[in-house]
């Protein structure tokens, strides 16, 4: 386990790196509202929310490309380019998935494992590398990467092996079975599960390699520091290449800032690495 002292300095720049306005960077193109769902699809509310937005670089051929689901508990927010993942060289791909109420258990699952296959499937035709595709999220999307990346049914089903993922980065998820998931049953809130709907059920399945990040234990969200450093020694206990870094001095929010910084970094690492490898 790996903990981060960060600087004053970080703590400054924060605002900056969470900013989700219309992108306008030189170099880069933006798309809006693609659908992910299959054209023949007839429900009305999937096909609402069932669309993706891809930042890529304009000239660029070969680049990375990470999948981000935005948080708000399964059951609010929006498809949201951070600032901290542009001009970094990459591409994002930014997902809408249904929410609850309207959708119940598991849609926003499916839907996050429709989005994932869709992008190995195109990404491509925008000029990227489909065996360099990164998948991260926060707070729910945290809890979709997680899914995506263990229960790796949803995946199959729609073709798509999750191991084939380059990296996970779930940040600031749940690590037992969704909050909003045990409220569509009627279960008393704060008492965790453990079940098919949990990562930690799956994590003896293997997966791609996976960087869990989350805040400060002593300023996240209840217990969410604590489940994700219950979640990491179990992977590692099954072989699973994984570690956790708790963003120190940052709550469940801020932590994005620091957060996205080590993904992008780290995704510019790993696609250096691959670009100049001799097995290429």
């Amino acid at each position: 386990m790996k903990r981060i002292l960060l600087t004053a300095l970080l703590t400054l720049i924060a605002a900056a790196f969470l900013s989700s306005a219309q992108p306008k960077d030189e170099g880069y193109k933006f798309v809006q509202d693609i659908p992910y769902a299959s054209a023949d699809e007839q429900d009305a509310y999937r096909k609402e929310r069932c669309v993706l937005d891809i930042y890529y670089p304009e000239t660029d051929k070969g680049f990375a490309t990470l999948v981000w689901f935005h948080g708000g508990g399964l059951n609010s927010g929006n498809k949201e380019l951070l600032e901290g993942f542009r001009r970094q060289g990459f591409a994002v791909v930014s997902v809408n998935y249904r929410l609850s109420p309207k959708a119940g258990c598991p849609a926003y699952i499916d839907d996050a494992a429709m989005a994932v296959a869709w992008t190995f499937e195109n990404i491509e035709k925008y000029g990227g590398c489909k065996e360099q595709i990164y998948v991260s999220g926060h707070s729910a999307g945290g809890y979709l990467t997680l899914m995506v990346g263990l229960a790796k049914e949803y995946c199959q089903k729609y073709g798509l092996d999750p191991d084939r993922i380059a990296k996970l980065y779930p940040v600031s998820g749940q690590c037992v079975t969704h909050s909003q998931i045990r409220k569509e049953r009627g279960l008393q809130d704060g008492i965790p599960i453990v079940d098919e709907y949990s990562p930690m059920y799956h994590a003896g399945r293997g997966g791609a390699p996976m960087i869990l990040i989350t805040g400060d234990r002593n300023l996240e969200m209840t217990a969410r520091y604590e489940e994700n450093a219950l979640l990491q020694p179990l992977l590692k206990n099954f072989g699973h290449d994984s570690v956790l870094y708790e963003m120190q001095g940052f709550d469940h929010g801020t932590v994005l800032a620091p957060a996205s910084a080590l993904i992008s970094s780290d995704i510019k690492r790993l696609w250096r690495r691959y670009s100049t490898s001799s097995d290429r």
